[in-house]
């Protein structure tokens, strides 16, 4: 069987992040794909280090069992949801023109009150959930893949990349900070945020810091929207949405550019050179089901949400190995160059 080394970047985004889950479930079912590092922020970074976590104590099979334990405690965690017990699946909630009303009181508050006054006791799930199932002792000893979980440093609003060695209960909980609803988490007396406002995902460290020439980025926004919001909410939400986006798109922007110029040399004399002539770049994403889901269903995690975010994920993975696993290697499946002509 042919193995191919690749790199992972994992888009935050909620609970959509069960889409990455099951991407990466078809992915380590598959079996041809060894992974050399990841990148995530906010919920990629839980899949990140669920992941982690598992291949570093059970291989593939391991790996697979630690991102679903964290997503079926996730759903089954009451707290986490806002929304109605019969807001079943993606349809649903993404046709859905209004929030429930305990959501739209909350995000109302949340404009004018801060998290100190909402949540006066900081309370947060994840940290439960991660503190029972991830191994951060392992982790840093142990884990043979490469971790960058990214933070955004609240003083000078610049991107911190922990890596294996800093990785801890309070990395996660900082990269996974949404300032409307959780205090800054603070690390070695400094204070951070979600990683997704400032790389969601970061990228440049899979091209300076792993050896794999291939980088799958799984996005959970939806790239291009094909409307243009015309309503209050609708504006409300695409502008939330490029917030968390846009730094991703003109790093990969600037990615392309610096391939482009790389390609164009006779020589390659410099590492970083040949990195880039040499980088493939991958996407998995589901375009039509994101489309349709709004801004509030991210804080969905009711069960059959969350399994049919799975289940499209694993659709798409499936579909991907089926039209590109060849091209793994060889060439991009994703056309970096149409970046530059936007």
């Amino acid at each position: 069987m042919r193995r191919k080394n690749v790199s992972f970047a994992l888009q935050g985004g909620g609970s959509h992040g069960a889409f990455t889950w099951g991407v990466l479930d078809r992915l380590l079912e598959d079996g041809r794909i060894d992974i050399d590092g990841i990148s995530g922020a906010s919920a990629g970074a839980m899949n990140a280090i669920a992941l982690a976590h598992g291949y570093t104590i059970g291989g593939r099979d391991g790996a697979r069992q630690a991102l679903q334990d964290f997503w079926d405690s996730v759903a089954g965690k009451s707290p986490f949801s806002l929304m109605p017990d019969d807001a079943a699946g993606p349809l649903d909630i993404g046709t859905q023109s209004n929030p429930p009303p305990m959501l739209k009181a909350m995000l109302s508050m949340a404009r004018f009150f801060s998290p100190c006054q909402l949540n006066p006791f900081d309370i947060n799930p994840l940290r439960d959930i991660l503190t029972a199932q991830i191994d951060f002792e392992r982790i840093r000893a142990e884990c043979k893949l490469r971790l960058f979980i990214a933070a955004t440093h609240v003083s000078s609003g610049t991107l911190k990349l922990f890596r294996n060695k800093q990785l801890s209960v309070d990395t996660l909980l900082a990269s996974a900070c949404l300032p409307t609803i959780h205090r800054a988490v603070e690390i070695d007396g400094e204070s951070y945020w979600d990683g997704g406002l400032t790389a969601n995902p970061p990228l440049f460290p899979l091209l300076h810091r792993c050896s794999a020439h291939d980088v799958m980025v799984i996005l959970l926004h939806p790239y291009p929207r094909p409307e243009i919001p015309v309503t209050a909410d609708q504006i409300a939400h695409r502008l939330t949405e490029m917030g968390f986006s846009s730094t991703f798109f003109t790093e990969l922007q600037g990615l392309a550019l610096a391939k482009r110029e790389a390609q164009r040399g006779w020589l390659s004399f410099g590492r970083l050179e040949r990195r880039l002539k040499k980088l493939n770049l991958h996407l998995i994403d589901s375009q039509e089901m994101m489309s349709r889901l709004d801004i509030h269903s991210k804080l969905n995690v009711q069960p059959a949400f969350i399994n049919a975010l799975r289940d499209e994920g694993r659709n798409q993975a499936e579909a991907w190995l089926a039209q590109n696993f060849d091209s793994l290697g060889e060439r991009s499946s994703f056309n970096l160059a149409r970046l530059l002509n936007a």
